[in-house]
C-alpha cells in the first residue's frame, strides 16, 4: 500500500473510464481524464485511482479523517446489497487521507431552500459512521494517484456464492467545482444510486471471523471554584473503565453491546440559536456507539434520536438486513440521573423494520419505548417511500402514548411529501400534522402542535459549456403553517409565507443569490402565556392583565449570499437578512440584520484555520431602539502533524444583549413574567456572556484505536445578576484511550 500502481496485478484490473459531467450540468463530458482500476482478492476490493490534471490545478491538505471536503476528492458508491437504496461511501483526497459513510436516499432535497446555493441533484452521505480500510495517495507531475483496500470484513453483504453489487464513482474538482461520475447519471431522477454500474461475479468472498473488542479507559479532572474560599478546586475520580463489541453474526447481520461507555465528545457542540423560539434546537448525535450502523434507525420526522439516551450504562444494538427486511433493534438502560424524578432507571426499547418493495420503493415500520417506573411512552409509526422515475412520494403514519401518573394520552402525527426531481423543473409538495399532545421521548420533534402545507417550484437553466453563468435556478416558495386544531377545523393558517429566490453558480464554482420574503406571522397566545402587564387602576391600586398581542405581524425581508470556490489556500462563504421581521421578544416588527460568515483558511498543507462568525440583531419599529443583539465569533484551528496525529484549538465567544421587554406599539407598559410559583418578575435588561477554550490533542491511527488529550475551560459573564467581567466558570482535563482487537 504505496500509493504507486507499479505491482503486476493492477495491469490486469478492471479499467473504468469515460467519466461526464453531472454537476452543475449533466450529459458533458468531462474536462478532466479519470482512471479506476478495480480487482479483488479473497479478502478485499482493491481500487486504484488515476486522476489526470494540470499542473498545480490539484487542491490537497493533509487533513483529519472526513474532513476533505473543501479537498479534490474521489467518492466510491458500493451498494453491496445492489438494491438502489442505500450505498456504503469511501471517499479520500490526494493523500488518500480518508473520509466514509453511507447513503441512504430519502428524497431529503439538497442544496436551493433558504439557505440559497444551487441544487445539487443528489443527497449528500452520512459521514458518521466510521470503517476500517486502507488508502494510501501521492501527488503526480499529471495529477494525482491513490490506491485502497476495503476489506470484505468491514463490509456488509448478501448471503451467496456470487454477489452483484452496485458501484459508481464521483469525482470532485475543486478547480473547476465540478462533480463527474463513472457512469453517465443524469440530474432528471430521483435517485442517485439507481443510475450506478455493477460488480459482478464477485466469488469466494472470505471475511473470516468477524469480532471486533474495544476495551476503553477515561480519566478527567473537573474544576470549578470553591464556594468557601478563592481558590480554585479540582474533583479527580477513578480512571472508568468501559469497551464495546461487535461480532458480525453473518455477512448482513452484526450484534454490538457495549458497558459503561466512554461517550465524551471530543468537539463541543457549536452554540445554536433558534430564529423561532417555539422550535426546539437540533445537535447532531457524535457518539462512536450510536453512530455506528445509524442509517437503520433513520426515520422521517426523527422518531428515533439517539440522544435521549444521555448515559447510558449498558446498550446493546442488532443491525443489519435479513430475509428481504432492513433490521435496527436498540436497547440501552439509562442512568438513574437522566430520568424526570432523578431515582428511577430510565429503559429504551428502539425497533426499525424496513422492507425493500420493487426496483427503489420502500416500506417501514417504528417503534419507541421509553419506561421510567410507572410511567412509560410509546410511539407505534408506518412510513414509506414511492419512487417512479423523477418521482417520489413519501408518507408516514404514526401516533404516541404516554401513560403519566396511571393516565395515558394518545396523540397522532402525519406527514405526505410529494417531489418531482426533473433537471429543469424540481418540485416539492408537503402536507403534515402533529397533534400538540404528540411525545416521542426517544425521538426529536422541534415543535408540536401545528401541521403545515408547502410547496417549493424551481426551474433550472442551463448554459452551454464554458459560459461564466453555469446554471440559473429561480425558485417560489409558499408555505402555511396552522394550529394543528385550527387546520381540522378549518380555520386560517397561524403563519404564512412568500418566498422568491434566484440563485446562479458561476464559472469556478462562484455562488450567488438573493431573495425576497414576504411573510404574516400570527399572535401565538401558548408563548405568552406567562406574560403580565401591570396596569394603573386609579387609588394607587394596580391591577393584573393579561398579555394581547397584535393578531398578525407582516414581514418583508432582503437576503443575500454568496460562497467562493475552494480556493488553494481559501474559501469562504456568507449570508445576510435584512428588512422588517418579527421581534418574538415583544411580538412586535423589529428592523432586523441576520448574518452569517464562515472563512476558511489553509496557509500549508498541514494548518487550516476556520472561522465562523453568527450576528443577529433586532431593533424596535417604534423608535428604532435595540431589543435584541445575538454575536457569536468561532475560531477552529487545527494543524495535522501527520496521517494519525493532530492537535486541534477552538475557541468561541458568545454575547446575548437583550432590553427590558415592554409592550411594544402598543400600551408601552413594562412586561412582567410569571415564575412558577405565581409570583411576578420583570422582564429586565440583561447581557450573558459565554468563553469557550477546548484543546485537543489526537492520535487515530484507525477507527476504535485512539488517544485523546484535552483541556476545556469555560468564562462567563452574567449582568446585571452576576459577575460583570469575565470569570471562570469550570475547567477540564480529560484523557481517553481505546484500542481496537480485531480477531483474525
Amino acid at each position: 500500500m504505496d500509493g504507486r500502481l507499479e505491482e503486476p496485478t493492477w495491469r490486469s484490473a478492471a479499467v473504468l473510464t469515460g467519466f461526464s459531467q453531472f454537476f452543475p450540468t449533466d450529459g458533458v463530458t468531462a474536462q478532466d481524464s479519470t482512471e479506476v482500476l478495480v480487482w479483488y482478492s479473497g479478502t478485499a476490493l482493491h481500487v486504484g485511482i488515476r486522476a489526470f490534471a494540470p499542473p498545480g490545478s490539484v487542491r490537497a491538505t493533509l487533513a483529519d479523517r472526513d474532513r476533505i471536503s473543501q479537498d479534490d476528492n474521489i467518492q466510491l458508491f458500493l451498494g453491496t446489497y445492489n438494491d438502489s437504496r442505500q450505498a456504503m461511501v469511501f471517499a479520500v483526497n490526494p493523500f488518500g487521507i480518508q473520509s466514509d459513510g453511507v447513503l441512504t436516499e430519502t428524497g431529503a432535497a439538497q442544496g436551493g431552500g433558504f439557505s440559497g446555493g444551487t441544487a445539487r441533484a443528489r443527497e449528500s452521505a452520512d459521514l458518521a459512521p466510521d470503517y476500517v480500510w486502507q488508502s494510501k495517495g501521492r501527488l503526480t507531475e499529471t495529477g494525482y494517484e491513490v490506491e485502497l483496500a476495503i476489506p470484505f470484513k468491514s463490509l456488509r453483504y448478501r448471503a451467496g456464492d456470487v454477489q452483484t453489487w452496485q458501484f459508481n464513482v464521483v469525482r470532485t474538482v475543486q478547480a473547476t467545482g465540478h462533480e463527474q461520475t463513472w457512469t453517465p447519471a443524469k440530474r432528471a431522477s430521483a435517485s442517485f444510486l439507481a443510475q450506478s454500474g455493477t460488480l459482478g461475479g464477485l466469488r469466494e468472498l472470505k471475511r473470516g471471523l468477524t469480532v471486533d473488542l474495544i476495551p476503553t479507559l477515561t480519566s478527567s479532572a473537573t474544576g470549578a471554584p470553591n464556594a468557601a474560599t478563592p481558590d480554585w478546586r479540582y474533583t479527580t475520580q477513578r480512571p472508568d473503565v468501559g469497551g464495546s463489541a461487535r461480532w458480525g453474526i453473518t455477512s448482513n447481520l452484526t450484534l454490538s453491546g457495549t458497558v459503561n461507555p466512554d461517550f465524551s465528545q471530543v468537539e463541543a457542540d457549536a452554540t445554536q440559536f433558534a430564529a423561532d423560539p417555539r422550535n426546539a434546537v437540533f445537535f447532531p448525535e457524535r457518539r462512536p456507539f450510536f453512530l455506528e450502523s445509524q442509517e437503520q434507525f433513520t426515520t422521517p420526522n426523527r422518531l428515533i434520536y439517539t440522544r435521549r439516551i444521555s448515559q447510558p450504562q449498558f446498550a446493546t444494538k442488532l443491525t443489519g438486513k435479513y430475509q428481504g427486511f432492513d433490521i435496527g433493534v436498540l436497547s440501552a438502560i439509562d442512568n438513574r440521573e437522566a430520568s424526570a424524578s432523578g431515582t428511577q432507571t430510565p429503559i429504551f426499547n428502539i425497533l426499525r423494520l424496513q422492507r425493500d418493495l420493487g426496483t427503489q420503493s420502500r416500506l417501514g415500520l417504528v417503534y419507541t419505548d421509553k419506561a421510567e417506573g410507572a410511567d412509560w411512552n410509546r410511539v407505534l409509526g408506518l412510513d414509506g417511500r414511492l419512487v417512479r422515475g423523477v418521482y417520489s412520494l413519501q408518507a408516514q403514519g404514526a401516533s404516541s402514548f404516554t401513560q403519566r401518573d396511571g393516565t395515558v394520552q394518545r396523540a397522532p402525527l402525519w406527514d405526505v411529501q410529494l417531489a418531482r426531481n426533473g433537471r429543469a423543473f424540481y418540485s416539492r409538495y408537503v402536507f403534515n400534522g402533529i397533534a400538540p399532545g404528540f411525545d416521542a421521548q426517544s425521538g426529536f420533534i422541534a415543535r408540536t402542535g401545528v401541521s403545515q402545507l408547502s410547496a417549493t417550484h424551481r426551474w433550472n437553466r442551463f448554459a452551454t459549456p464554458g459560459s461564466l453563468v453555469e446554471v440559473v435556478s429561480p425558485e417560489l416558495y409558499t408555505d402555511a403553517r396552522y394550529r394543528y386544531d385550527d387546520l381540522v377545523n378549518r380555520r386560517a393558517a397561524q403563519d404564512v409565507k412568500l418566498h422568491l429566490r434566484l440563485n446562479a453558480r458561476l464559472r469556478g464554482g462562484w455562488q450567488v443569490g438573493g431573495q425576497w420574503l414576504r411573510e404574516e406571522f400570527g399572535y401565538d397566545r401558548d408563548l405568552y402565556a406567562n406574560y403580565v402587564l401591570l396596569k394603573p387602576a386609579g387609588g394607587g391600586r394596580v391591577d393584573t392583565a393579561s398579555y394581547t398581542g397584535t393578531p398578525r405581524l407582516p414581514n418583508y425581508d432582503w437576503v443575500a449570499s454568496i460562497g467562493t470556490p475552494e480556493f488553494k489556500r481559501f474559501s469562504a462563504s456568507t449570508f445576510v437578512a435584512w428588512g422588517q421581521d418579527e421581534n418574538f421578544q415583544e411580538w412586535s416588527s423589529a428592523d432586523i440584520i441576520i448574518a452569517s460568515l464562515t472563512l476558511t483558511l489553509r496557509p500549508t498543507a498541514q494548518l487550516r484555520l476556520s472561522g465562523t462568525w453568527a450576528y443577529d440583531q433586532f431593533n424596535r419599529k417604534t423608535d428604532g431602539s435595540r431589543v435584541l443583539l445575538r454575536n457569536t465569533p468561532r475560531l477552529r484551528s487545527e494543524y495535522q502533524l501527520n496521517r494519525q496525529m493532530f492537535i486541534r484549538v477552538i475557541g468561541e465567544y458568545s454575547i446575548v444583549q437583550q432590553d427590558s421587554l415592554r409592550d411594544d406599539s402598543r400600551t408601552e407598559l413594562p412586561i412582567y413574567l410569571r415564575q412558577r410559583d405565581g409570583s411576578l418578575r420583570r422582564a429586565a435588561a440583561f447581557e450573558r456572556t459565554r468563553v469557550r477554550l477546548d484543546v485537543l490533542f489526537s492520535y487515530l491511527p484507525t477507527p476504535g484505536t485512539v488517544v485523546f488529550v484535552g483541556y476545556g475551560d469555560q468564562l462567563r459573564a452574567d449582568q446585571p445578576n452576576g459577575s460583570r467581567t469575565l470569570q471562570r466558570a469550570s475547567d477540564v482535563f480529560f484523557a481517553k484511550l481505546s484500542y481496537l482487537f480485531r480477531l483474525q
